[in-house]
This record gives C-alpha cells, sequence and structure tokens, in this order.
C-alpha cells in the first residue's frame, strides 16, 4: 500500500473547492448531501457512458439494454438522468430540479438506491447560478479514471466526507472515523475473506478500507460479506451511496435502526467487526433491555454505552472472530456502574487480545483520548494480552488534528505498520518487549493490577538517551541559564513600566 495522506490531496481538494461555493446559507450537515450526491450522480453517469460507448462499438443493439449494465455491477442511468442532459441545462433556472428529476429517474431503475439519493437540489436556498458552474466542473472531468487513480471519485468522496466533519465537529461523528484509525483497524485484523460487519457503520469506512485491503493484496472483493446498519438516516444513506460506487454488496438493513433496540442481522456470526461507536453513550435505553442475552458478562450501565457495544459486538462474533473497537479511554479503567466487574469477566474469558492506546487530536469531533480493542475468540496467545502504547505517533497535519503516518516502504515503515508488525509479531510468538511502547501481559498480571487496562501500566517508560553532560556540569549550566532568563525578564517589567508612566499610568 502506498503512502496516501492528506498531504498528497491535490484533485480532490480542488472539487471541494469548487462545490463549496453552492453552500451560501445552507448547514453543513445538509449541504454534505448536495455536494456527495452531485460527485455520486457525475460518477455513476461516467461509468454507465462508457460500458454504452463500448455497446454502441459492438453494435448489436444492447446499449439501451439494463442488463447488460447490472450484469457488470454498473448502474442503469436512463436518458434525463445522463450527464449530457444535465450539462445541457446546467445555466438555467431549473437546473435544481432537472438533477432532483435525475435521482428520481435513478432510483426508479436501480432498486438498490430506491430512497437513498439526494433530491434537494431545487431547493431555494441553493444558489442555481454556481450550482451551474460546478456542473461545469464535473462535465469537463471523467471522474471514474482521473490520472492515474481508478480510485479517485473514492477518494473525493473520503475527502468531503473529512472537510465535512472537520466543518461539522462534534456533530460528525456520528458518521466519520480518521481513515488513519480505519486503516489500523484493517491492518491488525486483515480481513481477507468471510462476514465483516460494524454495527455502527456511519459513512461506511470501515467497509472501503477492508475492501481496499483484500484488492491491494491482490485478493478477491467477493471474499467478503459486508453487514452493517446505522441509526442515522442521513449516515445509513451516505453509506448506502458511498458502497454502491466502489462496487460493493452490502447489507445495511431494510432502512436506518438503533442497534441496542432493532438488531438488523440478529443470527449474524461474524468472522471480522470494526466499530467506532459513539464514544460514552449516555441514556441508551439499559432499563428496556435488561434481561438481554446479549448480556453474558454483565448488565451495562444505562449511564455509558461502551460495554453494551463491546458485548453486543462479542455476541456477533463467529467462534473464530475478531474484532476492533474504537473506545474512549475511561472503558480501560472505569468501575463505575459494574463496568469494572464486565471487563473482569471479558478479561477473565480470554477475550482481549490487543489494547492500543492512541495519540491525541486525531478525530475532528473530540478530543477525548481513545484506544482501540482487539477482540479474539481464538487467540495465537491463550492468557495473554499485548498492550501498545501509540501515544507519541502521529504527525500534526493541521494545528488541531494529527494523523498516524501510513507507508509499507521496506525503508521507512509507517506508525500504522510499525503498530501491525508489533502486533502480528506478537501473535506469532516472536514479539520482544519494547519498554515504553509495547509488552504482554498474562491474564495473572491483568489481575494484579485489579484488571485495569490502560497501556501505560504495562509498557512502563522507554528508558532516556545518555547525553554525556555530567549532572553537576549540567545543573550549573540550566541555572546559569535560568539567571539569564530571569534577568531579561526584569529589564523587560522596567521596560512595560517606562511606557505605561509616559503615557500617565503608573504601576506601584
Amino acid at each position: 500500500m502506498a503512502a496516501m495522506n492528506t498531504a498528497d490531496i491535490g484533485f480532490e481538494k480542488e472539487i471541494w473547492k469548487a462545490a463549496d461555493k453552492m453552500r451560501g446559507n445552507i448547514d453543513a450537515s445538509e449541504y454534505k448531501s448536495v455536494v456527495l450526491g452531485l460527485i455520486f450522480l457525475k460518477y455513476i453517469s461516467d461509468k454507465f457512458e462508457t460500458k454504452y460507448r463500448q455497446l454502441v462499438d459492438e453494435g448489436e443493439g444492447f446499449e439501451e439494454d439494463k442488463d447488460e449494465y447490472t450484469a457488470e455491477n454498473i448502474f442503469y442511468v436512463p436518458a434525463e438522468a445522463r450527464w449530457a442532459t444535465i450539462a445541457a441545462q446546467a445555466h438555467t433556472p431549473a437546473i435544481g430540479t432537472v438533477i432532483d428529476n435525475a435521482m428520481r429517474a435513478i432510483e426508479r431503475e436501480n432498486r438498490r438506491l430506491k430512497d437513498i439519493l439526494p433530491k434537494n437540489f431545487a431547493r431555494p436556498e441553493l444558489d442555481k447560478r454556481r450550482l451551474g458552474d460546478v456542473v461545469d466542473l464535473f462535465t469537463n472531468i471523467r471522474m471514474h479514471e482521473h490520472g492515474d487513480s481508478k480510485d479517485i471519485l473514492g477518494r473525493t468522496y473520503e475527502y468531503c466526507l473529512s472537510r465535512f466533519a472537520e466543518a461539522e465537529g462534534k456533530l460528525a461523528g456520528e458518521f466519520y472515523t480518521p481513515a488513519c484509525v480505519v486503516k489500523t483497524l484493517v491492518q491488525l485484523l486483515q480481513p481477507f475473506r468471510g462476514r465483516v460487519y460494524d454495527p455502527c457503520c456511519g459513512s461506511g469506512g470501515m467497509f472501503v478500507q477492508s475492501a481496499r485491503f483484500v484488492e491491494s493484496h491482490a485478493g478477491n472483493i467477493n471474499n467478503i460479506s459486508v453487514f452493517g446498519q446505522d441509526s442515522n438516516p442521513t449516515t445509513w444513506k451516505m453509506a448506502q451511496m458511498n458502497l454502491a460506487i466502489r462496487g460493493i454488496e452490502a447489507d445495511l438493513g431494510p432502512h436506518s435502526a438503533d442497534t441496542f433496540f432493532h438488531d438488523c442481522h440478529p443470527t449474524l456470526k461474524a468472522d471480522f467487526v470494526l466499530a467506532n461507536p459513539p464514544f460514552n453513550l449516555s441514556d441508551w435505553g439499559a432499563d428496556k433491555l435488561a434481561d438481554d442475552v446479549r448480556w453474558r458478562y454483565g448488565t451495562p450501565p444505562n449511564g455509558n454505552a461502551n460495554f453494551a457495544w463491546i458485548q453486543h459486538i462479542v455476541h456477533h462474533l463467529a467462534p473464530t472472530g475478531r474484532a476492533g473497537v474504537v473506545l474512549a479511554n475511561g472503558s480501560l479503567s472505569s468501575q463505575s456502574g459494574g463496568e469494572g466487574d464486565i471487563r473482569r469477566r471479558l478479561i477473565e474469558a480470554d477475550l482481549v487480545d490487543c489494547i492500543v492506546a492512541m495519540p491525541s487530536q486525531l478525530f475532528y469531533t473530540t478530543q477525548i483520548p481513545v484506544s482501540i480493542w482487539f477482540f479474539n475468540k481464538a487467540k495465537a496467545q491463550p492468557g495473554h494480552t499485548l498492550f501498545i502504547d501509540a501515544r507519541n505517533l502521529g504527525t500534526l497535519v493541521t494545528r488541531k488534528l494529527r494523523e498516524l503516518t501510513d507507508s509499507d516502504q521496506p525503508d521507512h515503515r509507517g506508525d500504522i505498520q510499525r503498530i501491525a508488525d508489533t502486533y502480528w509479531a506478537y501473535a506469532e510468538g516472536r514479539l520482544q518487549p519494547e519498554a515504553g511502547f509495547c509488552a504482554i501481559a498474562t491474564t495473572d498480571e491483568i489481575a494484579a493490577q485489579d484488571f485495569i487496562l490502560t497501556p501505560g501500566r504495562y509498557v512502563g517508560i522507554a528508558p532516556t538517551e545518555d547525553d554525556g553532560e555530567p549532572f553537576e556540569a549540567k545543573m550549573e549550566r540550566l541555572t546559569t541559564e535560568l539567571s539569564q532568563l530571569f534577568d531579561r525578564s526584569h529589564a523587560l517589567e522596567d521596560e512595560i513600566r517606562r511606557q505605561l508612566e509616559s503615557i500617565g499610568f503608573k504601576i506601584g
């Protein structure tokens, strides 16, 4: 996998800048469907047009046969929804209505997209002149094969999702998990084949990265089956679009639904679960689910759903299933509401395979420190748990946002690969503990720590390098420097007093 971080974004950024001109007074949460919907429409139209021209060239008269398209997982686009029709009316007052009608026509011809596509382009708040300008921009590109990347739409879609997450702040946590966090989950789980499940799938990023991982390792995307659900109707539709443009067949349930109260996949036993549940969700309805079969390790408190998510996920694991779950750090040590007892039972059941403490500032949506829990029903090292303290990894890409680096070059392994390499060395029985970064603990050792799973308790402190300067000499140098700083400070104070007195203000 080649390195692809935010710093590499070029074309995607230009698309965002152009599309963002349409925003006007529309809230980011509403405007999101406008931008992503337009990208989606352009992409499926391009895919259709490529196949259409191929069929015309074959001369058999099958270019309007829907089956020719669906057989290759290409959406059939009726004449009134094709980009040429839309482009021809880009600068008419009716362009919003034209696009809305195009969305309806596509839904009519493709059952998988029914009631999913946005149809809000005719709204008065959307500047139709600027909308026409963006249609012009899209007219001049073929989005599914731009440059050397066949995934340009997916990258653009993902980039726009990240920008919406930045714009929406805390609210965006419902739909967006940073790409580097998802890649870390995927690299440790390596979902090559089997059933992949996300009970709070947001915009579908976990599934996209899983599919990308399979393909990048010369696998077949058809070897994985995708299951998920989400409680937010808008987010659920975004996930459907995100997966559709990548050719990923997914069962996200018949509609959006609350995972705890309406499990869309009650009999599913997944080989892999990847999830980033809402952090520290309160008042989630525990009192109405007190005797639920999923609470095998204890009834979770109503004040925090962290251990409800964990137990829901463990309940859905196959006998050899594995899961990666992003949780707020409080879950590593909390004792309130019986959480300590649930955590103890999970550890005693030998389900906790690995804990990774993540760096701060990875999320647009929160500064809450997080860790990734990895569960395994068939651990390679029974009775042992790996702890990785990755809090010092990552690179600041903006003043507020940090990313884990992603590079699998032999001479330059990225942060994500370092974490994954550590896990797989542990799983294969060849890991050497590294003070301050990783350690392996037995269940008895965890019990001696009152079943608290904070990695810092186990990995210790990294040794500091001796700079060779004798202690006495270092202290003399440092105190001399401090004295000089004090002298400078006093001089600045005197100067401030003089300046204030010159305009009539005296400090006593």
